[in-house]
């Protein structure tokens, strides 16, 4: 296991959607363990696959008060968000040092083919549903300032910067 490096926000494979996963196989394994460790060393709620240059759908998230819950996610899908909202400060490591409030859905159903190779249903509600959504968005290429105004995305963008130059 290893903490991987993040790749930069102007990276393009930030930006694109990531390839599905066929498989479990001890590749993804071991994928998923770096990936726990370089979430837990962030220390994060979740990461997504592209967020450490690797173009796979694939995605951790441990929202647990105390690390070791993590859940290992392949082509996770929304199938059903609530109705009712819920606004959360999100950030991302590939985009230093800041951060917005992000309204989403305050629950979801998510499909996901879990490290058994199974395809499971689960519901997650708050934090976990956000960190959830925030990782399919990263599958998807896009990422959480893509839900602000471009002028709001700019000054986020260009302030991390600035601040990543310091």
């Amino acid at each position: 296991m290893a903490v991987r490096p993040f790749i930069p926000y102007d990276d393009r494979r930030l930006h694109r959607p990531a390839e599905p996963v066929e498989a479990i196989t001890e590749t993804v394994r071991m994928i998923w363990d770096d990936m726990i460790e370089t979430m837990d060393a962030m220390p994060g709620v979740g990461l997504a696959a592209p967020q450490i240059g690797i173009m796979m759908r694939l995605a951790v998230v441990d929202a647990s008060d105390k690390r070791g819950q993590a859940i290992r996610m392949a082509n996770p899908e929304v199938l059903h968000a609530s109705i009712q909202m819920r606004k959360h400060d999100e950030a991302s490591p590939n985009l230093p040092g800041v951060f917005a409030p992000i309204e989403r859905p305050r629950a979801v159903t998510v499909r996901f083919l879990n490290e058994a190779g199974e395809m499971e249903d689960r519901d997650f509600v708050g934090l976990w549903a956000t960190s959830v959504q925030h990782q399919i968005d990263h599958l998807n290429g896009k990422m959480y300032v893509d839900h602000l105004s471009p002028l709001r995305r700019k000054m986020l963008v260009q302030k991390s910067k600035k601040l990543h130059k310091s």
